[in-house]
């Protein structure tokens, strides 16, 4: 079993990262590096959260090697007998106890192996997510038409996140040079290096877990009070859809701009090439639109038109951009709280079902799964969100509230190693006592995946990150997905450097001579900068309480309340004014789609009405038309005639079919007219052979012709 574990963990972890980014990106519409740069840096992240748990248990078996030698190595202690007087008792001295035998994990890893392929996850992930997805995101959003253009622009926009990087690289390079006792050299430097990274990332990584650790719990208790879910989403709509209208009179207005510039740049102006590109970024209809008026013969020099510089069009092109990808994002979003408020109202509606049969308002258009049909039947379903659903939230709120107050007691008491006060860290010294590795394994997987959880689903809940959106069914865009890998590069390494504090296996904060993880080795010595080991790490994660303590509280949400930015607030007017605001806008929307489905049924319905009786009659008037002909047929072959001319017998031959088809036609009764039927043809009597044209009425030309013929 020697690696074994860890290849396994490696295609799984692949697999699972591949599934994710399917179920969220589109791999038909995107490009091929930006899904390429997604993927490998959620594969990165991954493989830190799932691997790290065996370099933990490997080092605690490791330990336990170490350990045992020593205790081989002393001496034993021959026992000391002394005959008492009184009572002949004999006494021994205490030995020494040897340790038990270590026992090797089933997921051990050799040595040599944990240190490079920690060495190459980390490094590219950082390669990713200071240089090259921040380049990547910044040059897809760049308004340039040309690749030094666009470059130049990408460089431009990063300068920020740079300088900071480089100003805490060059700070702490200062300290170390001017420090007497230091001496720079390549491992002093590239300790230097993650120090920085990893300090930027902890400063973020803190303010984003104290809102996590309390918010998380909280949102599951208020999914169990359907009530309260449905206020909130209604709220939320009410935002929302202010933010779409704007979205979409901005894209009214970018586009009104682009039609002035594209019309007054005819074809053969040498900007032409540029106002190409930017309506190949308009949506479809609008390039329809403009595409119409267009007049390709017309010489720019005919008319003296003030023309637009090249700057100005890369600025025109940044703002397209920015505004397609607004209009989408708000559109996705609005779709998919419409869907939620509607699965909350019909909810309420089946809570009083005395059937026990969930019913949905709008039934998915979606073939029904084996999963469904079989397993998740409407039964099944109304039991779930009408009963049970709610207590397993409430349940599931209570424990992740206690894991929350694990993670901030151990936050705040890490650093004690006499007594051991972290709780994470005691756990882990028990079931290190029984050599209990699966149980280590899993409690290191489950406490790093709690972390992970709070602090990355804090960027896509807090209203200034909305931005930014992860959205399944394929519907987050390329800005999204690069932003997620690159936050997740950034906080996953200091994220399990702190939890290795928490468990006290970071020799440079709990200050004890035990085998050091292979993670640990790699981030290098925290010793060299002192007041980073000794300060930073130690006292800033204390800053989590003052966190979780304001965020209870709801501080954040009444300040920006004051401030004039609409927050959800119970005992507020503007609350309850967007509260029905919200109720009624999905009230349309569902009359809307109500109206949809009722089109749609009773066009079904007639299909099915009249299309049985249309092939009917078709099948009876071409019977007879064949019977009609028969008899023509047996006639000529009796009646001696004389041989005409080939052209005039076909064309009386013709002439006559037409006239009994005229009078069949005139004979038959009235049929009502489908304008959307997708059968309907101008000639009933050639359904078969016809193409359809919606919307048309049956046309008599054909036989008025052939009577004036006969004329």
């Amino acid at each position: 079993m020697s690696g074994a574990a860890l290849g396994l963990e490696i295609v799984v972890v692949f697999v699972l990262a591949l599934f994710l980014l399917h179920r969220y990106a589109d791999f038909r519409k995107q490009q091929r590096m930006v899904l390429f740069g997604t993927l490998l840096a959620w594969y990165l992240c991954f493989l830190i959260v799932f691997i790290l748990p065996l370099d933990i248990s490997t080092t605690i078996y490791k330990q336990c090697k170490i350990d045992h030698e020593e205790h081989a190595t002393v001496p034993p202690v021959t026992p000391l007998l002394s005959n008492q007087t009184a009572g002949n008792s004999t006494s021994v001295t205490p030995t020494k106890s040897i340790p038990k035998v270590c026992y090797k994990p089933w997921s051990y890893i050799p040595d040599g192996i944990m240190p490079v392929f920690w060495r190459v996850v980390y490094w590219t992930s950082q390669c990713l997510t200071w240089l090259l997805l921040p380049f990547m995101q910044s040059y897809a959003r760049s308004g340039g038409f040309s690749i030094t253009g666009k470059i130049k622009t990408a460089l431009i926009e990063n300068a920020i996140y740079y300088g900071t990087y480089l100003l805490i690289f060059g700070s702490l390079l200062i300290y170390v040079a001017v420090h007497p006792q230091l001496q720079l050299s390549w491992y002093e430097l590239q300790t230097i290096g993650i120090t920085a990274a990893n300090t930027w990332g902890l400063f973020l990584l803190v303010l984003l877990l104290g809102y996590g650790l309390v918010e998380i719990p909280r949102s599951y208790w208020n999914a169990s009070r359907r009530g309260h879910l449905l206020i909130k989403t209604y709220f939320k709509a009410a935002k929302l859809m202010t933010e779409k209208a704007d979205a979409e009179e901005n894209l009214e207005d970018v586009m009104e701009e682009v039609r002035k510039v594209q019309e007054s740049i005819k074809y053969n102006h040498p900007l032409r090439k540029y106002i190409d590109t930017i309506l190949r970024k308009c949506p479809v209809d609008y390039q329809e639109k403009m595409g119409r008026n267009m007049d390709d013969y017309e010489d720019f020099d005919d008319k003296q038109n003030t023309y637009p510089s090249e700057k100005s069009l890369v600025k025109l092109h940044k703002q397209v951009i920015y505004a397609v990808q607004r209009h989408n994002r708000t559109r996705v979003q609005w779709q998919i709280l419409l869907q939620q408020a509607i699965h909350l109202e019909d909810v309420a509606k089946n809570e009083t079902s005395a059937t026990h049969q969930f019913v949905h308002s709008f039934p998915s258009t979606e073939p029904t799964s084996w999963f469904s049909r079989y397993l998740y039947t409407p039964t099944v379903e109304w039991f779930w969100e009408c009963l049970l659903r709610q207590w397993f939230y409430r349940l599931l709120a209570v424990f992740l509230s206690l894991f929350s107050v694990a993670v901030v007691w151990s936050e705040c008491t890490f650093f004690s190693t006499q007594p051991v006060l972290s709780l994470f860290a005691v756990f882990i010294q028990l079931a290190e006592r029984d050599y209990n590795y699966l149980y280590i394994e899993m409690a290191c997987f489950i406490t790093i995946f709690f972390l992970c959880t709070c602090v990355y689903s804090t960027v896509f809940r807090i209203r200034v990150f909305n931005y930014y959106y992860l959205a399944s069914h394929h519907q987050t865009d390329a800005y999204s997905l690069q932003f997620s890998g690159m936050l997740f590069c950034r906080l996953t390494p200091p994220l399990c450097l702190n939890f290795l504090g928490l468990i006290h296996m970071d020799s440079a904060i709990s200050h004890q001579q035990k085998e050091q993880t292979a993670y640990t080795s790699i981030m290098g010595s925290m010793r060299v900068l002192s007041f980073i080991a000794d300060g930073f790490y130690i006292y800033y994660p204390m800053l989590i309480l003052l966190l979780c303590i304001a965020t209870y509280f709801s501080l954040g949400t009444r300040c920006l309340n004051l401030l004039g930015f609409q927050q959800f607030v119970g005992d507020n007017e503007m609350t309850s004014d967007l509260i029905d605001e919200g109720k009624e806008l999905i009230r349309r929307e569902k009359r809307k789609r109500q109206r949809i489905e009722d089109r749609e049924n009773r066009r079904r319905d007639w299909k099915e009405r009249y299309g049985n009786s249309r092939e009917d009659y078709t099948t009876r008037n071409r019977s007879r038309n064949e019977a009609a002909e028969m008899t023509e047929t047996n006639y000529s072959d009796t009646a001696p005639v004389p041989i005409p001319n080939p052209s005039r017998q076909a064309k009386y031959s013709r002439t006559g079919r037409g006239t009994e088809r005229d009078s069949i036609e005139l004979l038959q009764d009235a049929e009502p007219l489908d304008f959307n039927a997708e059968t309907l043809s101008d000639d009933p009597l050639e359904t078969d052979s016809t193409r359809h044209v919606p919307g048309r009425y049956l046309s008599m030309s054909s036989s008025r012709s052939r009577i004036f013929d006969d004329v």
